[in-house]
Formats: structure tokens, C-alpha cells, sequence
């Protein structure tokens, strides 16, 4: 496995500067201001995830605002009391994505979001001060207690909200493979450990936030 500074180095080669590779790079932010965002707009990210999976990310783009709309912007108590004539009325509403599981998907996510934040405060607060060091154990518990946020979907979720993590693309899990890290997408949670393990490695050397670190991988081989 390398040292950090080497993959950087490979990326900067490919892409041409440091300025290429980091210039753009999200930058996280702390835990309180992840812990201010509000409940609805945790479950607006989780929406809008649910729908891009499968089909395209410019189609739920073009639809976003009648789908905030046709939820009523996300209020989670609202969404968690979801009545069954709501429910029907969404599979024939074409301001959405008519897909009834996935509209079941965003109902279930509100109880779970509102179940959260009666225990912690808020959503953001319980994620905002989920330790880095257990970052395989946050998308666990994202794919675990919500509905259809496995995969790369609670990552994508957590990078918008700006926690600060890394995201298993493609050419991250390329260049994990080169590094020997893991030998194919990990699939668990016990598979995903070595992932933390590398990543807390390469955040001790270098002093980069996961979000750098995921960046400079992916765009070492991409």
C-alpha cells in the first residue's frame, strides 16, 4: 500500500497539477453545522438519492421542484403519517418518480429521521458527531435503520450534507484494489474494514479529510 503523498503524486500526473486534482474538492463541515441542518432537508437528500437510483440523475433534477412539492417540502411529520390516499395519490402524481416502493421508502425514512432526533435532538446532530474513525459503522447504521440507503446511497447523502467520508466509486475501489486494500467492492461491513483502516492511514500521514483523501484516490485512476 502506498503512502498518500505517492497517490497524490499519481494524480497529479494524470490530471496535470495539484490545482486539478484538489482545486474543487467539497470542503466537510464540522459537526455542529451538519447537526443545524434541518430534519427536512435530511429527508429531501434521502428522497432525492432514493430516486436517482436507476435512472437518471437529470430526469430527478429536471422534476426536483414538484417533487419538494408533491411532499410538502419534506416535513417528516407529515411524511412519517403518510395516510394511504396520500400514498395513491403519489403513485398517480406526475410531478414524481412513480415508483411505489421507493415512495414507501421516503415515508419510512421520515419515521426513522424523526425516531432519531427525539433520541438525539436532531438527525444531524446524531450524525454530526459520529466519530471518523467509525465512518463504515455510520453508512451501516444509515443502510440498517433506513429504507433503501445501502450501496452508495448514504454515502452520496453524507457527502451532500458535507460530512466529511469517503465514497466507494468506481475508480475509488480501483485504486483500493491496486493498493491491495481490498480485491473487489467490499459487500459488508466486516469487508469494509480494511477500507477504514486505509483511510485512517492515509488521513494520519497527510492530514487530509476523508473527502480529500476519496478525491485524490478516484482521480488517480479516473
Amino acid at each position: 500500500m502506498r503512502r498518500f503523498e505517492e497517490i497524490l503524486a499519481i494524480a497529479i500526473d494524470r490530471k496535470g497539477s495539484r490545482e486539478a486534482v484538489l482545486g474543487d474538492a467539497p470542503v466537510p463541515r464540522s459537526a455542529d453545522e451538519i447537526a443545524a441542518i434541518p430534519d427536512d432537508r435530511w429527508l429531501a437528500g434521502m428522497a432525492r438519492g432514493i430516486f436517482q437510483a436507476g435512472i437518471s440523475w437529470t430526469v430527478v433534477e429536471s422534476k426536483w421542484p414538484g417533487i419538494e412539492e408533491a411532499f410538502h417540502g419534506f416535513d417528516t411529520g407529515r411524511c412519517a403519517m403518510m395516510s394511504d390516499d396520500w400514498f395513491d395519490a403519489l403513485l398517480g402524481d406526475r410531478r414524481v418518480i412513480r415508483s411505489g416502493p421507493k415512495i414507501a421508502a421516503i415515508r419510512d425514512n421520515a419515521v426513522f429521521i424523526r425516531e432519531t432526533a427525539a433520541a438525539s435532538g436532531s438527525f444531524g446532530r446524531r450524525v454530526g458527531d459520529w466519530p471518523a474513525g467509525d465512518f463504515i459503522g455510520l453508512l451501516d447504521w444509515l443502510k440498517r435503520e433506513g429504507a433503501r440507503l445501502g450501496g452508495n446511497t448514504g454515502a452520496y447523502l453524507l457527502r451532500g450534507m458535507g460530512k466529511d467520508g469517503f465514497m466507494l466509486t468506481r475508480d475509488v475501489v480501483a485504486r483500493l484494489v491496486t493498493e491491495g486494500v481490498i480485491d473487489k467492492t467490499p459487500g459488508s461491513r466486516k469487508a469494509m474494514v480494511p477500507v477504514q483502516e486505509a483511510f485512517d492511514r492515509w488521513a494520519a500521514e497527510s492530514g487530509e479529510s476523508f473527502t480529500t483523501i476519496s478525491r485524490v484516490l478516484a482521480r488517480s485512476i479516473g
